[in-house]
């Protein structure tokens, strides 16, 4: 059974800080709530392809990440999530002052969670979605080195 709120918050923002990928590329969270978590990217030639845009491994990794912790908002608080697999679908140059990736839980089990992560660039307000990605996700327990 996943904790309140505010001990749900922690638990994912403490994983998440453990995420050099993250780092890396400059992603923070923005929101986490339960079956949600939304990560925004700043766009910066850092993160850039060779046209401009933000490249599409960055934009995957976000996704990627957004839905994995929506998944585990939804596990017990002793389990750690791992990527089965996921598909993307690129839609649109990712272009824009920040990126964000929305993850949301679509279906919740015990071993078995899929996930769908929409991915929007945001320029002067305005919203742009990009990519849309699915996951299916997999509750891990006992395992050293996994649990969060």
């Amino acid at each position: 059974m996943p904790s309140n709120d505010s001990t749900l918050d922690a638990r994912i923002r403490e994983s998440f800080a453990k995420q050099g990928l993250m780092q890396t590329l400059g992603a923070t969270i923005v929101e986490v709530a339960p079956g949600a978590v939304t990560i925004a990217l700043a766009a910066s030639p850092s993160i850039s392809q060779q046209h401009g845009f933000v490249h599409a491994g960055a934009v995957a990794s976000i996704a990627d990440t957004a839905a994995g912790y929506a998944a585990l908002t939804l596990m017990p608080p002793t389990a750690g999530v791992l990527t089965v697999e996921f598909k993307i679908n690129l839609m649109a140059p990712a272009k824009g002052d920040t990126i964000l990736a929305r993850g949301r839980v679509v279906k919740s089990g015990r071993t078995i969670t899929v996930s769908q992560t929409e991915v929007v660039a945001v320029s002067s307000g305005e919203e742009k979605t990009v990519a849309l990605l699915v996951a299916t996700m997999m509750c891990i327990e006992g395992r050293a080195g996994i649990a969060n």
